[in-house]
């Protein structure tokens, strides 16, 4: 120890300096947390070391595939540490961590995987450390930054040990000329996707339909690779089982993977299968420690202070295992932790991020504003302060003044709201068919409706007094909902209830609503075309359609007749447990659909009390019975017709052009009013789409329900505004993945127009001006191409142009409701 180290420990005022021990601290792992602690622990002259399990550093990014690019998220983080690290290749970063081990100095231990770590003397004294080869120490405070890798997840489906299913990946050049489908939304399994593809045809698996846990810069790269013709994306896809197909032929696929997707049940032959699902923490290992964890629920992390402490005083835990993977957290994290114990003042790197964010409650500090939120919000109770921190870096703390209105009934907004304080005030119609005003107090939240189905907002909001509430984005509530479970459970459990409240049983008071939920409700996915269920079935549930939509039909002289279309929001399936009978129709998602399924019984015992919901659902039961009597025997032209337009995907639609061709001139006046409307570019072609009899589907955009576009836009650039269109921001990059995603040729990558020669009326009255297409030989070439696609005219007065120009009548934007269903129904 140097003069100087001498000097500075003497300054030091450490945790525990009276408990006699080999050291002050030892650390238990070398991953970036840990090697961060070492190097800061060295430095300040401590009396420490660091123990690793294996025979090198940083084990998990050892294990990293070759090559891999490992990213320096948060962006905005400042890194506060001793060891390097920025944006690089794993063998850079490794090879960089390596000397500086040898340059500082650090007194790393290799080989020494710890089994047990207890307190002497009744927990009064040292830790004592001991470790699988025997040798043991003390230790005034540990430091555990022991990862997650040892418990990784399994896929949890028939054939998911097979020998070519494997669950990590080291060098992806081992394979070539392979299919080969990685499971997974994480970094992980993006980065192994990105890396096998080009030699290897790739099928990655997201059972979401988007990534909303992986870095951005991941996003960006696996959604630009999405194009390649060896990456495919299946969304909303869940494994159902893997199926070993023998012996085959060298070089043939020896896996069948089958899965559920949108469109249904596929098996697809394979070569190998790579799942990343991430892992979970060594509970039973951690717990012998001593330390305590919040809840039952395997993903869980301990329970933390702000300072990293666990329940068991000076047993520190950092990184990963403290539910924060990302590599520069851990680096300050590491820092902070020696700097706690040695007494030394921390202000952690975010500090001034969040300082500025709650600027408006006043003089308070970081600390106590995040506790207020803790203490006054039980949705996070689950989360640790480090995990609340991380979830205020990405949403807004807003104070509004009483009665600013934060959102309308009927806005396609879906953002995530938390009662923090005081209250605001909710315009609702009351069981008696009469308004009324709602008030939700400190605790409670709202938006989950718009969050998780993408419906229009249900009731209009309005602040109450003092009032403090935080705003999420949807994106950054999913990742804690995908990341935090009982923040998932919470939040699903809320959304039964309101829906349940707002869509079927507005009646139903709150103990009702409790019983129908006794036995519990599920969600079921059903892709497109799959049966719900049959005539004929037993009535043993009731559904509620969270996302999607259904069609109701039956057989009539041999032939299937469509008699109803419900959609999000509605319910089918009371006809039955009204009369207790089979079911009378089968029914049939028109496009992926999600609904709450609640069973028959507590539907049933409900019904017997309360007389009100069973005159309701009486009285819906009435108008589908009338329905279907005029349905029975339909002409053929108007089933087809509805079939048409199901199999088209009207289903999601909420606002379509629609083009009548028994009236339609074909003077393409609606091409050039729209390009008129929007600087010379069309966003519709009117030739373009498919027809049915005299009913023509051009390609334009249907503003569906739950957006395809809106999906992995990495600027976030696609919403929805107040009147329901789904529209495109300046702030497009022109990366081409809404374009992509979108199953209905309803977006464009254009550029902006040269200046217009002259408009529609010119060119009626005059023959001058440009026609639909006339400009495109005049586009730069060098210039970024944009999305482009219908916004429903939005600003312009009279409605979208394209209808306005049409001089038959021929051309209308309607919901899909207009043909799917009667409008006596």
């Amino acid at each position: 120890m140097t003069d100087a180290t001498q000097t500075q420990r003497g300054q030091l005022q450490p945790m525990f300096a009276d408990t006699p021990a080999d050291y002050d601290i030892v650390i238990v792992g070398s991953g970036p947390a840990g090697l961060s602690a070492a190097s800061r622990a060295q430095a300040l002259g401590c009396r420490y070391v660091l123990l690793e399990a294996e025979n090198h550093a940083s084990d998990t990014i050892y294990k990293y595939q070759k090559g891999k690019h490992v990213m320096a998220e948060p962006g905005f983080l400042p890194l506060r540490s001793g060891m390097s690290f920025e944006a690089g290749k794993r063998e850079t970063i490794l090879g960089t961590w390596d000397n500086e081990l040898v340059n500082q100095n650090v007194n790393i231990q290799y080989r020494k995987k710890v089994e047990a770590i207890s307190k002497l003397s009744d927990g009064a004294g040292p830790f004592h450390i001991v470790c699988e080869d025997k040798s043991h120490m003390t230790a005034r405070t540990v430091i555990l930054g022991i990862g997650l890798q040892g418990n990784i997840r399994k896929i949890g489906t028939p054939g998911d040990d097979l020998p070519t299913v494997q669950y990590t990946l080291s060098d992806p050049d081992e394979f070539s000329d392979e299919t080969i489908v990685v499971i997974g939304a994480g970094d992980a399994a993006i980065e192994n996707a990105l890396a096998l593809m080009g030699k290897n045809k790739v099928f990655l698996v997201n059972r979401k339909e988007e990534f909303a846990r992986c870095k951005e810069g991941n996003l960006s790269l696996i959604l630009a690779a999405d194009r390649n013709e060896d990456l495919k994306i299946l969304y909303n896809t869940n494994t159902v089982r893997i199926e070993d197909l023998g012996e085959v032929p060298p070089g043939q696929p020896s896996l069948r993977y089958v899965y559920k997707g949108p469109e249904g049940e596929v098996g697809l032959p394979v070569h190998r299968i790579i799942a990343r699902l991430g892992a979970t923490p060594p509970r039973q290992l951690v717990e012998s420690f001593g330390v305590e964890f919040p809840n039952k629920d395997p993903n869980a992390v301990p329970a933390l202070s702000e300072s990293y402490e666990s329940n068991v005083p000076g047993l520190f835990i950092v990184g990963a295992l403290g539910g924060y993977p990302l590599i520069k957290q851990a680096m300050n994290q590491g820092q902070e932790v020696v700097d706690t114990i040695m007494g030394l003042p921390v202000v952690p790197a975010d500090e001034p991020l969040l300082a500025a964010k709650f600027q408006g409650l006043g003089n308070v500090s970081v600390s106590e504003v995040l506790d207020r939120i803790a203490n006054n919000v039980p949705l996070f109770a689950g989360m640790t302060k480090l995990q609340l921190r991380e979830f205020m870096l990405e949403s807004t703390l807003h104070t509004p003044a009483k009665g600013a209105l934060i959102f309308k009934k009927g806005d396609y907004t879906s953002t995530f709201f938390s009662v923090v304080q005081g209250s605001v005030d909710l315009d609702l119609v009351g069981r008696d068919g009469k308004p009324m005003v709602l008030n939700l107090g400190q605790g409670n939240y709202f938006g989950e409706m718009g969050l998780l189905s993408g419906r229009r907002r249900t009731a209009t909001v309005r602040a109450g007094a003092s009032c403090v509430v935080i705003e999420t984005p949807r994106k950054a509530m999913l990742k804690l909902i995908a990341s935090v479970e009982s923040v998932r459970r919470t939040i699903d459990d809320t959304f039964f209830r309101r829906a349940i409240s707002t869509y079927l049983g507005p009646s139903l008071d709150a103990p009702s609503i409790d019983a129908l939920l006794s036995e519990g409700i599920q969600v079921r996915q059903y892709s497109k075309g799959e049966v719900v269920y049959r005539s004929g079935d037993a009535a043993d549930c009731l559904l509620l359609i969270r996302r999607g939509s259904v069609a109701m039909s039956n057989q009539s002289s041999g032939k299937e007749a469509v008699l109803a279309y419900v959609s999000a929001g509605g319910y089918v399936g009371e006809m039955e447990i009204l009369s207790a009978s089979p079911r009378t129709s089968t029914v049939t998602a028109t496009v992926f659909t999600e609904a709450l399924v609640l069973p028959a019984g507590p539907v049933q015992m409900i019904l017997e009390v309360n007389p009100t919901w069973r005159a309701s659902l009486q009285a819906q039961a009435n108008l589908r019975m009338k329905n279907n009597i005029f349905r029975e025997h339909p002409a053929e032209r108007d089933s087809e017709l509805i079939k048409f337009l199901i199999r088209e995907g009207m289903g999601e639609a909420t606002n379509a052009l629609v083009i009548d061709e028994s009236l339609c001139v074909q003077c393409d006046n609606c091409e050039t009013a729209c390009a008129d409307t929007h600087d010379g570019v069309s966003r519709m072609a009117r030739i373009t789409g498919p027809s049915f009899q005299n009913i023509h589907l051009p390609h334009t955009c249907r503003h569906c329900e739950i957006p395809h576009c809106m999906k992995d836009c990495p600027p976030d650039a696609i919403r929805r505004n107040e009147s329901g269109g789904v529209v495109i921001a300046d702030t497009c990059i022109g990366c081409g993945n809404c374009q992509r995603n979108c199953p209905y040729g309803a977006i464009q990558m254009s550029v902006k127009a040269p200046p217009k020669k002259g408009g529609l009326l010119t060119w009626l009255l005059f023959g001058l001006g440009d026609k639909p297409g006339q400009r495109e030989s005049a586009y730069d070439p060098n210039a970024i191409k944009k999305a482009v696609k219908c916004d429903i005219c939005v600003g312009q007065d009279g409605g979208p142009a394209c209808v306005r120009a049409c001089p038959t009548g021929a051309a209308s934007r309607v919901s899909p409701e207009h043909y799917l269903v009667r409008q006596d129904f």
